[in-house]
């Protein structure tokens, strides 16, 4: 089952993103964020965040974040998903992804955006499958776990631009 989130399902969302944080190489984040950064995030009425729920728990979560903090970006947003260990491959994230891009659809954001960083063939098949095309390549960007770690960005249109219409509506965010 696919809903928002609320502020009950900020500690599970913070222990699935602290595998990532302590694990892999995934986020470049040091410290995993508290259940008190997810409040804030989930409670931020300005983008949604959706959680997935298995058997009455949470196995998973996405959400949209500002793009950039010029004005000229606020049509963008930037989408993250992620999903609790041992539940991929179960059409989860899919879920997730398809309740995403419909709310920021329909309020009016017009480009997602993604980073990467690989190795992900996962995610990277799953923005594949949801229209998203690899926008370019930062080589060597993150140092993790020992190692270098390239992150691609990825991005899909969700709306047909031209600009011969004229200014574009401004995005309601709060919808």
């Amino acid at each position: 089952m696919i809903r928002y989130a609320n502020f009950a399902d900020a500690p599970a969302v913070a222990a699935i993103y602290a595998h990532y944080v302590h694990k892999t190489a995934i986020t470049f984040v040091a410290e995993a964020p508290t259940r008190a950064d997810f409040v804030s995030r989930i409670s931020d009425p300005r983008y949604p965040f959706f959680v997935a729920e298995k058997n009455e728990r949470v196995v998973g979560y996405a959400y949209a974040s500002m793009f950039r903090s010029k004005a000229a970006y606020r049509w963008d947003v930037e989408i993250s998903i992620y999903l609790a260990p041992g539940i991929e491959g179960q059409g989860i994230g899919s879920e997730l992804m398809a309740a995403l891009l419909e709310s920021v659809e329909k309020q009016g954001s017009l480009n997602a955006y993604s980073c990467i960083t690989m190795p992900n063939d996962r995610s990277v098949r799953l923005h594949e499958k949801f229209g998203f095309g690899l926008l370019g390549t930062f080589p060597r960007s993150g140092y993790k776990h020992g190692k270098w770690h390239d992150v691609i960005w990825m991005g899909r249109p969700l709306a047909e631009l031209n600009d011969a219409d004229g200014d574009p509506a401004e995005p309601n965010l709060l919808v």
